[in-house]
């Protein structure tokens, strides 16, 4: 199964344009608030219509402005998740659920595909309660009950763990990656978080101000996120502009440094990015003296700052990030990175 987008739609102040394809498995759609993620799914899922474009599922197009198709949304067979679940406040857990098989007219069946849902959710025993007598968790598990229980052939989730607690956003991390792996369709997840991104995901499209940047498998992403936007958004904190002087060495004018890097570097390099664990007083490539600027101490790492010996005094300082364990006594006279971990970023 796959899901291509390719859609343009104008608010005035706001452009959103994107061109992607999304196979089995979760894919993510990363970026800040207010970047067009949300917009994104609402156009797939019939909300919204884009002023021109194509959307097609498993072969069935569901809109395409030049042959004036759109598919309305109850025929899209696309489940959307809301942030806030959405669920009816005056019926149980059993009517809400049975609001998505509202098209089966077989009672039996009804009953049937209702008792699998609640077992496969774990909502058993509590049919009869009402929204507000669920905890958040379970508030989400109804909501997905009352989607999957219609087999759709695409999930549209939109900031699934916005509505819970930290505690319980972890915990329910799990849960919901074991319960999307069994769905076994193409699953379409928003996001602002790169945690909840990585974890859950197969593949990220990287957004940023309506246009998509990037669609990578996680890991790669994170190991070579590719531009800068892409860098900030997986969380990378050191980040300069740089001038390509070879295959291999750039210059980075505000650290006052020439890093040697693994890959090479193509034309249009704009800067270079370092995650803040990939320093190293013991790593002798791209090896610079360094001196102490001040830390933070987190509940179990330590960030140190530093600045090179030619850092000019009006860049930001450069983030050291380290188990608490590992912190040395003293401040190191040098630091070192791998090549293989300078990071080249394009526009």
């Amino acid at each position: 199964m796959s899901l291509i987008v390719r859609i343009k739609k104008d608010f005035g102040t706001f452009r959103l344009d994107v061109d992607f394809t999304a196979e089995n498995g979760v894919t993510s759609l990363l970026g800040a608030s207010g970047c067009g993620k949300s917009m994104t799914l609402k156009c797939i899922a019939g909300v919204e219509k884009p002023d021109e474009g194509y959307i097609e599922l498993d072969g069935t197009v569901l809109f395409d402005s030049k042959a004036r198709i759109k598919l309305p949304p109850q025929e899209r067979q696309v489940g959307y998740l809301f942030q806030n679940y959405a669920l009816f406040p005056n019926m149980s857990v059993r009517q809400n659920i049975l609001c998505g098989l509202c098209r089966e007219k077989d009672k039996s069946a009804k009953e049937k595909r209702l008792a699998e849902m609640l077992r496969m959710l774990r909502l058993e025993g509590l049919e009869n309660h009402r929204p507000a007598q669920l905890s958040g968790g379970q508030q989400q598990r109804v909501a997905l009950g009352r989607i999957l229980v219609s087999d759709p052939k695409l999930l549209l989730l939109d900031e699934p763990f916005s509505a819970l607690d930290g505690h319980l956003r972890d915990s329910l991390k799990i849960e919901l990656r074991d319960l999307l792996s069994r769905f076994g369709r193409e699953v379409l997840m928003v996001t602002h978080d790169r945690g909840e991104a990585y974890n859950m995901s197969e593949r990220i499209a990287v957004m940023d101000a309506g246009r998509l940047l990037c669609v990578k498998p996680t890991k790669a992403l994170f190991a070579d996120p590719g531009s800068v936007q892409a860098a900030i958004l997986t969380g990378c904190k050191n980040i300069a502009a740089a001038r390509k002087l070879d295959d291999y060495r750039a210059e980075i004018p505000d650290w006052g440094v020439t890093l040697e890097t693994k890959q090479k570097i193509q034309d249009g390099l704009c800067a270079v990015g370092i995650r803040a664990h990939y320093f190293s007083p013991a790593a002798q490539q791209n090896r610079f003296p360094v001196r102490y600027v001040e830390e933070m101490e987190e509940p179990f790492e330590h960030i140190l700052q530093f600045r090179y010996a030619g850092q000019k005094e009006d860049s930001p300082p450069i983030w050291w990030r380290l188990p608490k364990d590992r912190r040395p006594q003293t401040f190191p006279a040098e630091l070192g990175v791998a090549a293989a971990n300078v990071l080249l970023l394009y526009e």
